[in-house]
């Protein structure tokens, strides 16, 4: 629709530029394709005077020429990668023709996504790298690139791959290393760099234990340093939980790592059973008899 209107509007135009009696049809050679933030150049032919309408993503330029002489368009005017329509409005002709703005060959800016930001480790393909290659001008590169990524760990071992970027988009997935800590997420194109970083924390504990002391009319409950199954020490503040079970009354309590164990309390009860759990990890049990 726009474009009709533009060509309606062209077309009433020549009939103000058909005066000139000497005047004779008017001929271009449009290139077929031409990258964007390059200057374009159309040749005409003929003689008198016509206008040239370049219609396009989100703009319209309007050049005048003399007939026989090029149109020329600066290179920072056409910088939009898309298909335009080119119009020539002559004195006793209009010709329309097709232009392909492709995007600038060299990249200039990368958009790299890395998630999670924050992840367990031993994570089989947790980890996705994402990036977006774009020239000066915003334009999305759709022609193959390649895109290195690397992903460098606490302990100082670094993983890299490569992928080809399709339509403008390169993407890889990685599994979270075995140790925790910070992790920089790196990729590069030509000469461009970005990272990320990816914070990778312990698993879920594993081999979850107790041992307890009486001290008076109480039993001293402690586990052992607590850990997740790739020996990673389980952060502070993670809940330990504590049950005694005696009859039919249950006691509770709730207590947060500290230092990597969990320390309380409960009531010295002969025949009682202690349980600890954590999430969804069940650790041994202390039968509490007499004598003990």
């Amino acid at each position: 629709m726009k474009q009709g209107l533009i060509i309606l509007l062209c077309v009433s135009l020549a009939g103000l530029l058909s005066t000139n009696a000497a005047a004779q049809s008017a001929s271009w050679q449009v290139p077929a394709s031409v990258a964007a933030g390059n200057s374009l150049s159309i040749p005409t032919t003929g003689s008198g005077k016509a206008v040239v309408y370049i219609v396009g993503p989100g703009e319209v330029l309007r050049r005048e020429v003399q007939l026989g002489e090029s149109a020329v368009f600066a290179a920072d005017e056409i910088h939009s990668a898309g298909y335009y329509t080119a119009v020539l409005v002559g004195p006793s002709s209009t010709e329309t023709a097709e232009l392909d703005i492709t995007p600038a060959a060299v990249p200039s800016q990368l958009s790299f996504l890395a998630k999670p930001s924050r992840l367990a480790v031993d994570q089989r393909n947790a980890i996705s790298g994402v990036v977006y290659v774009f020239d000066s001008f915003d334009n999305l590169i759709v022609q193959p690139l390649q895109a290195g990524f690397a992903l460098s760990e606490s302990g100082g071992a670094v993983r890299n791959q490569v992928a080809t970027s399709r339509n403008g988009v390169a993407w890889i997935r990685l599994d979270s290393a075995p140790k925790a800590g910070k992790a920089d997420f790196q990729v590069h194109v030509g000469n461009l760099m970005a990272t990320r970083v990816v914070q990778q924390v312990p698993g879920e504990p594993c081999n979850l234990r107790m041992s307890g002391r009486r001290m008076g009319d109480q039993v001293q409950l402690q586990t052992d340093p607590l850990r997740d199954c790739s020996g990673n020490p389980v952060p502070d503040g993670t809940i330990v939980t504590f049950k005694e079970t005696y009859g039919n009354d249950e006691t509770t309590v709730d207590v947060p790592l500290k230092r990597g164990v969990a320390q309380t309390s409960v009531p010295v009860r002969d025949g009682g059973v202690i349980s600890v759990a954590t999430g969804v990890v069940i650790g041994n049990e202390i039968r509490w008899g007499h004598g003990q």
